[in-house]
């Protein structure tokens, strides 16, 4: 039986995550009265400093903010696997990498910033400071009635697709085995935001262990069709199938070029499309009516 992959490419901004309808209202402008604008906007604000914060004081952003990579590993050819444990990121005559010098410097920045994702936010900060910026999520989460969790258990189903977490639950309960799936599934970010802050935002909305710094892509000067193709590029294999999740025109443009099924986030509430709401089942409807339904194939054979 061939394993079928079903790669969920998601938006982040007003998908995964609420920022800008915070900051400009137009969340809770949605709903009519019932939400206090003015909350939103400054909960806005406050993901606004943290992230401006991490970006310029952990991840290089200030040095790096001009040099945007479309993937961490874009210059990966640059580096020469140097230890950096005692390497001086502040005095090592960093400048426009046009030539392979810079770039090799550039280079070891965002292989840096690959271990740092790696680690975690715990990893890299102190518990009190933690502590401050779960209590913002929580703030958020509940003041989006749960947007924030939602999408991050919509993920999770994503990773492991909810049918085979089940009769995995069901055939192996208590057995300690884990069994191969007849579908692999994977979570990949194409953001129209720069890389390096669309990362530190899946650390502090917590989507690191969901979708890894090589599966983050930013299509900020390169566009979402351009994304889109270099995806389809590297997992190139048979029966895979690609589904977009976003709000946006750009990307809903991009796989319909693709040939990709499109699901549109909706901010309105009362949706099915938006979180609360969205679920991998009605994922897989996409997916179903583009390709077909892997389980009539496999019934075929």
């Amino acid at each position: 039986m061939a394993q079928t992959t079903n790669v969920y490419i998601w938006d982040m901004d007003e998908t995964l995550i609420l920022l800008k309808s915070l900051l400009n209202g137009t969340y809770a402008e949605a709903f009519s009265g019932s939400k206090d604008v003015e909350k939103g906007i400054e909960l806005g604000k406050t993901w606004e400093k943290y992230i401006l914060q991490i970006c310029d004081e952990s991840f290089f952003y200030e040095q790096i903010e001009n040099y945007n990579n479309p993937f961490l590993d874009a210059l990966s050819q640059y580096d020469d696997g140097r230890d950096l444990s005692d390497y001086n990121f502040d005095h090592d005559g960093f400048n426009t990498p046009n030539d392979d010098v810079n770039k090799r410097k550039l280079a070891y920045r965002l292989r840096v910033i690959a271990q740092k994702y790696k680690q975690g936010l715990s990893g890299v900060f102190d518990h009190e400071t933690m502590v401050l910026w779960n209590a913002l999520y929580d703030m958020t989460d509940e003041y989006t009635d749960r947007w924030l969790s939602s999408a991050q258990s919509c993920l999770k189903e994503c990773s492991v697709g909810k049918e085979d977490s089940t009769s995995l639950a069901a055939s192996d309960r208590g057995s300690g085995v884990i069994r191969p799936t007849d579908t692999q599934h994977i979570n990949v970010l194409v953001t129209s935001g720069s890389l390096i802050p669309s990362l530190v935002k899946c650390l502090l909305f917590q989507l690191d262990s969901l979708i890894t710094h090589e599966n983050v892509y930013s299509s900020w000067e390169v566009g979402k069709l351009k994304c889109f193709q270099w995806i389809k590029e590297r997992f190139n294999k048979p029966n895979i199938r690609f589904c977009v999740i976003g709000d946006g025109w750009e990307e809903c443009h991009a796989a319909q070029i693709m040939q990709w099924p499109f699901v549109k986030i909706d901010l309105r509430p009362g949706n099915s499309h938006r979180f609360p709401g969205l679920t991998v089942r009605t994922v897989g409807y996409y997916f179903n009516v583009v390709y077909g339904s892997p389980d009539a194939e496999n019934d075929e054979e």
